[in-house]
């Protein structure tokens, strides 16, 4: 077979281990997964209802241009319906955009610690891929500029960023934006857009009318609770969306994502009711941390990422071991670190005792070591 050179030495997605196989690994009852930034509260009530969609539509093939779903979500957005393109999630999306401009002798620059599937992407098309490390945890705009050419491609801004929760103010966008080259297209990834509470977090849907250079990437995976029916959207201008189209596979977005997509789409009380009880529990994760002198980035999203200044893969383990599935930072370039989602009151809580158990058992054997 002639495959790609670059494929041969490319990992697939690993994904983490599942709730059932951590019960059985383990003898476990109880197990909770911190570890994907899921909304730990599901979805809203007007989506469960519309999941009871007759299947009468089933053999038939759905609306390929999602018509319901983008008039509702044109309006919602205050943009016209020809901004938007639909993805199997927005993974589908980062695919189709780097299919469409990354090649060989083309580069693209992104942050040393972001979202993964931009690098994976771009090794699949032969990119140059040029990362830039965090600067305290954030993106360092100004290297990133310098890293631009003419060869430049695509610049991804993960934002909040992931695995930091670390947020772009809008005066520090604008002024990076007024400095990209016209024929780079900047992809602003903003899948937990609406956990942020900053005040000068960008309304990065005003810059459209500033900026032709720019496409916005949004989910219902995360706060709208729906990420197994995989529904992702980029918001861009006409011409930008108008030239993506052919490389989306037809059919990409099915009928029951579309239907139930719109129904949560209507339920904004339960977008804000989530976002409440996001910041309500990071404030437990912050009381944690401080309380035990541990490093952490203050976070705009629905997760944080904590130093326990050890091997990252042993506080995963330890904490898979007692049914809590967390994400390992050596993956994501904080191999000290672990990344936890938040989750309800008691699920933070009990994530937090074994945390607080873990810090007693290691400074115990630090201790006999001393002595």
């Amino acid at each position: 077979m002639k495959w790609k050179e670059q494929l041969l030495h490319l990992n697939s997605y690993q994904p983490g281990k599942s709730i059932d196989e951590v019960k059985s690994l383990y003898g476990l009852d109880s197990v909770v997964k911190l570890a994907s930034n899921e909304n730990p509260f599901g979805c809203s009530k007007n989506a469960r209802q519309a999941m009871s969609l007759s299947n009468s539509e089933f053999p038939l093939y759905p609306d390929g241009y999602a018509t319901d779903i983008r008039t509702a979500l044109a309006k919602h957005l205050a943009v016209t319906e020809e901004q938007l393109v639909f993805g199997n999630g927005s993974d589908e999306l980062i695919q189709m955009i780097s299919r469409a401009l990354l090649s060989s002798g083309r580069n693209t620059v992104m942050a040393e610690s972001t979202f993964p599937q931009y690098r994976h992407n771009a090794v699949i098309e032969d990119a140059e891929i040029r990362e830039i490390p965090l600067r305290n945890g954030e993106h360092d705009l100004d290297r990133m500029l310098e890293a631009i050419d003419h060869n430049t491609s695509i610049v991804w801004i993960c934002n909040p960023n992931n695995p930091t929760g670390h947020y772009i103010a809008e005066n520090e966008l604008r002024s990076f934006l007024e400095r990209v080259p016209t024929d780079t297209l900047v992809v602003l990834d903003e899948a937990y857009y609406e956990y942020v509470v900053a005040d000068d977090y960008s309304k990065s849907t005003h810059l459209l009318s500033t900026f032709s250079n720019i496409i916005i990437l949004r989910t219902f995976s995360k706060i709208y609770g729906l990420a197994s029916l995989r529904l992702g959207y980029g918001i861009s201008s006409a011409e930008i969306i108008r030239t993506l189209e052919p490389v989306r596979a037809p059919f990409n977005v099915n009928l029951i994502a579309q239907s139930v997509g719109i129904a949560a789409l209507s339920d904004q009380s339960f977008i804000s009711e989530c976002r409440e009880k996001n910041r309500n529990g990071l404030d437990q994760f912050y009381r944690f941390c401080n309380e035990n002198r541990l490093d952490y980035y203050p976070s705009q999203a629905n997760f944080i990422l904590i130093n326990f200044r050890t091997d990252g893969n042993e506080v995963f383990q330890y904490l898979l071991e007692r049914g809590y599935i967390v994400r390992s930072g050596r993956a994501l370039g904080f191999p000290t670190s672990v990344r936890v989602t938040v989750g309800s009151q008691a699920q933070n809580e009990g994530v937090i005792k074994e945390m607080g158990e873990y810090i007693t058992s290691i400074r115990k054997v630090s201790e006999g070591v001393k002595q």
